[in-house]
């Protein structure tokens, strides 16, 4: 991947910086479902995080970050510049106006407006305080546990997912669903279908600000979109059940599948039309 000046100023760094946090605890099938929600990709962690599982305290020193801590710091920044500026093209040409949302990265733990937030969570977005929250760790795991080919590129698809979960936001797609959850009038298997919906829409807009900053910026490289699919499909719900529990159970499918996850965001990435993400209609008609 191509790096560019793009630059951010709404990237926060709190790396190295101490603080304190909860460890997740669980045993049994518990651990199973927390382990399947913590390592999938995007959502709304606010369940999870304000359930108040694991209390208690880790502190960190305060130390001087790394120069590779700092030039991760400058490619989060960079990525982050590259979808503020795309995303307010796109809105601006669909008569709407675009507030970015803030990216903060840490590590162990930090506070979130969803509530506590922990480094085995992974990247996420919170509609509270429109903010995505990234401990960089979670790239490993992603690569010795789920088999992902981990780069530059597939970073960046991870941060465009998650600013596609704002993106829903703004345009109250994530309002929308909260309504249904909230209603009670749903199953947990309709609700899961509509979960996966909103999380391959998430996938979708990643493809589209992929296709729409390389015609602009010309950042993709060989490989580049071989190793975003192989992110998806690491973070693939059957992926990621055979994985965690050795078999494959669709009901329970909250993220979508490895085949739809890379269906959606090639789709993104092929027509570069945000006009074209109606995942909603496309699944559970």
């Amino acid at each position: 991947m191509k790096w560019t000046n793009d630059r951010s100023e709404n990237v926060d760094d709190r790396r190295g910086s101490g603080g304190g946090g909860g460890m997740l605890v669980g045993g049994g099938l518990g651990t199973l479902i927390i382990a399947a929600i913590i390592f999938f990709l995007g959502g709304d962690p606010s369940a999870i995080l304000s359930s108040g599982i694991g209390s208690s305290s880790q502190q960190t020193e305060q130390r001087d970050l790394s120069a590779d801590e700092l030039k991760v710091r400058e490619f989060v920044q960079m990525i982050t510049g590259l979808t503020e500026k795309t995303w307010a093209k796109i809105f601006q040409e669909n008569g709407m106006q675009y507030t970015p949302p803030k990216v903060v990265l840490f590590e162990n733990a930090t506070q979130s407006g969803c509530g506590a937030a922990q480094a085995a969570m992974g990247p996420f977005y919170c509609p509270a305080d429109q903010t995505i929250y990234m401990d960089m760790s979670f790239f490993q795991e992603l690569q010795q546990r789920f088999g992902a080919q981990v780069t530059e590129f597939s970073i960046a698809y991870v941060m465009a997912h998650e600013i596609g979960h704002h993106v829903q936001t703004l345009l109250g797609t994530t309002q929308k669903v909260n309504q249904l959850r909230s209603s009670g009038r749903y199953s947990e298997a309709e609700m899961n279908r509509v979960s996966v919906a909103t999380e391959l829409q998430a996938d979708f807009y990643a493809g589209v600000w992929a296709k729409q900053t390389d015609n602009r910026e010309k950042i993709l490289e060989p490989g580049d979109i071989e190793s975003a699919m192989s992110a998806a499909e690491a973070v693939g719900d059957d992926n990621i059940q055979k994985r965690s529990q050795g078999y494959i159970n669709q009901e329970g499918f909250t993220h979508g599948s490895s085949a739809q996850r890379k269906e959606w965001f090639m789709k993104g990435y092929n027509t570069g039309d945000i006009r074209q993400g109606d995942t909603f209609n496309a699944l559970l008609r």
